[in-house]
């Protein structure tokens, strides 16, 4: 019977509400800055524990933007942490972390340790609220970056005005007390004429464009179930 142990690990892809929840990175170097202002673009509440850090980090900590113990890593420090994220440059501090993040009941990332975490970080970008992420299960994260940059160059802040004016299209739709299925999204969504008209400064006739295909598609679907 073949070991379960020796399968490659696999992923389920999710995107995890941290807001206000504690969040404690331990490490204080180049990745664990890296780690931070990931965590701080969720709005956690993170903690570092380190006895040295990365200048940024000192400074983020006077700014209290985040809550640094300016200690090494002990027992008991990872008490109703959410999420937990080993860095540290020793491997012995990182089992013990991620050991006590599992007592815990947290989860727990270990860098350059996929198989001791629970998750991987993907690499990813931001367009307003349009999230982008990119993974190749912990292989190799040099790839998926260079994957993440070159899909980067093809999405461009015109993808948030976007989001921005489905969002209010949604609401809009919500208001008159239209119901509007998947599927109806999926065929009203052009998205070649919708960026193009964005692109061009044409925000306004955009939103008229899809709110009408919207609308006269719920009209056609509710009269044809009568």
């Amino acid at each position: 019977m073949k070991n379960r142990d020796s399968k490659p690990s696999t992923y389920y892809p999710i995107f995890l509400n941290i807001q206000n929840k504690k969040c404690v990175v331990v490490g204080g170097g180049q990745v664990a800055l890296r780690k931070v202002k990931m965590l701080l673009e969720g709005d956690a509440n993170v903690f570092v524990i380190s006895s040295t850090t990365h200048p940024e980090i000192t400074k983020l900590s006077k700014r209290k933007a985040i809550h640094w113990i300016q200690r090494d890593f002990k027992a008991g420090d990872l008490k109703e942490a959410v999420v937990t994220i080993a860095c540290t440059d020793v491997k012995e501090v990182n089992r013990k972390v991620a050991d006590e993040a599992k007592r815990a009941g947290g989860l727990v990332n270990v860098a350059d340790d996929p198989e001791r975490s629970d998750f991987i970080s993907p690499s990813l970008f931001k367009r307003g609220n349009l999230m982008v992420a990119v993974s190749t299960s912990g292989v190799s994260p040099a790839l998926a970056r260079k994957i993440r940059a070159k899909l980067g160059k093809s999405f461009g802040k015109e993808y948030a005005s976007l989001l921005s004016l489905i969002g209010e299209v949604r609401s809009r739709l919500k208001e008159k007390g239209y119901r509007v299925g998947t599927e109806t999204w999926q065929k009203a969504l052009d998205l070649d004429l919708l960026i193009g008209l964005i692109r061009s400064g044409q925000r306004k006739k955009a939103k008229v464009i899809l709110l009408s295909k919207l609308e006269a598609s719920t009209r056609k679907g509710n009269a044809g179930s009568r």
